[in-house]
């Protein structure tokens, strides 16, 4: 029998492109595309597919967030998780949430392809590159939630009363949220501080 694969992204030319991929194989069938977290866990209640082909940034419901609910009520549910963004963040967060694997939108479509097959299997796959990024983000200190928050704002160019006033704070357990973000991140500013945390996946502006 076909591999049921249910494709889950929120821009309609990559649902293509990846559609595209797997139709070309006779062992796998599409049977469902969904363009957010909440479309992709209403549909696999509807087609239970062998595997989840999900984008990791979408609107609405994320692509970790709809990860999670799935695995939670389905903890043999195959989930490849596909995007854009290399940031050893997102990587973490989407293997820890269930993922089966993790692959960048520019793979080779064999690289795709043999993802699918080997989740159907049962089998974890995550390419070298990302494994080295994942090791690295495990060796760093993990910012709390609270310090993402006030990076975010950050990156959002509050200053420190703003953003003491928006969570509820004083400015001076701000700034020791800041001196804490810096030391972890292993930078000398705050713009610094922002830039690294964008790059590795910590924050996400827009």
């Amino acid at each position: 029998m076909a591999i049921r694969v249910l494709i889950v992204d929120d821009h309609p030319i990559v649902r293509v492109g990846v559609r595209s991929l797997i139709t070309d194989e006779e062992d796998l069938h599409v049977v469902a595309e969904a363009r957010d977290g909440r479309e992709a866990i209403e549909l696999y209640e509807e087609h239970r597919p062998d595997v989840v082909v999900m984008d990791v940034r979408m609107p609405n419901v994320d692509g970790v967030r709809a990860i999670r609910d799935i695995v939670a009520s389905h903890p043999k549910a195959q989930i490849v998780a596909l995007t854009s963004y290399d940031g050893y963040t997102d990587i973490y967060r989407a293997i820890q949430a269930g993922a089966r694997g993790y692959l960048l939108k520019d793979t080779l479509a064999t690289t795709l392809v043999d993802a699918v097959r080997r989740a159907a299997a049962g089998e974890r796959f995550i390419p070298p590159e990302i494994a080295s990024r994942l090791a690295d983000f495990i060796t760093q200190d993990e910012l709390t939630e609270r310090e993402t928050e006030v990076l975010e704002l950050a990156a959002l160019g509050l200053r420190n009363r703003e953003i003491a006033q928006t969570i509820g704070r004083t400015e001076e357990t701000v700034k020791v949220h800041l001196k804490r973000i810096m030391k972890k991140l292993g930078v000398g500013d705050r713009t610094e501080a922002v830039t690294v945390a964008l790059r590795r996946g910590i924050i996400h502006i827009g």
